[in-house]
């Protein structure tokens, strides 16, 4: 069985579980919120429902950030170091845009952030050497 970077992958995969999360429920209570507040008359006037549109689309595009660190997660996955290098440079640099839409309830943030920098500063062990050979 092949080495991988198992601890960057498991915490990198949970950072982004809890931001594809934290963004569907962002996404889903701005929409009741919208709807409810359109449905509430004139008296809140058109601001805050435009609002809450404006926040579902940051939960959308904290979806399409999540399936991106997932990706990227799945990237580090692997035995081949340039593929996981690869994978926790994604990792990193969309966790840190996450931050913008709640980070994955901010732990999703520091668990990818640490599963990245597991999986920049993993170097696979050395394969061993080649028995000796009997005939000299």
């Amino acid at each position: 069985m092949a080495e991988k970077p198992t601890a960057a992958f498991i915490l990198s995969l949970i950072g982004a579980a809890l931001i594809i999360l934290n963004a569907l429920i962002l996404a889903f209570f701005t929409t009741l919120a919208g709807i409810i507040l359109s449905d509430s008359g004139r008296a809140l006037g058109v601001f805050l429902p435009r609002l809450a549109s404006l926040v579902f689309l940051l939960g959308i595009a904290g979806l399409v950030i999540g399936v991106i660190v997932l990706a990227g997660a799945f990237m580090i996955n692997s035995e081949d170091k340039s593929r996981v290098t690869t994978g926790s440079l994604i990792v990193l640099v969309f966790s840190v845009i996450s931050f913008f839409i709640g980070g994955g309830f901010i732990i999703g943030l520091l668990l990818c952030v640490v599963g990245s920098i597991l999986g920049l500063t993993w170097k696979p062990s050395a394969p061993p050497p080649p028995p000796p050979s009997q005939f000299c």
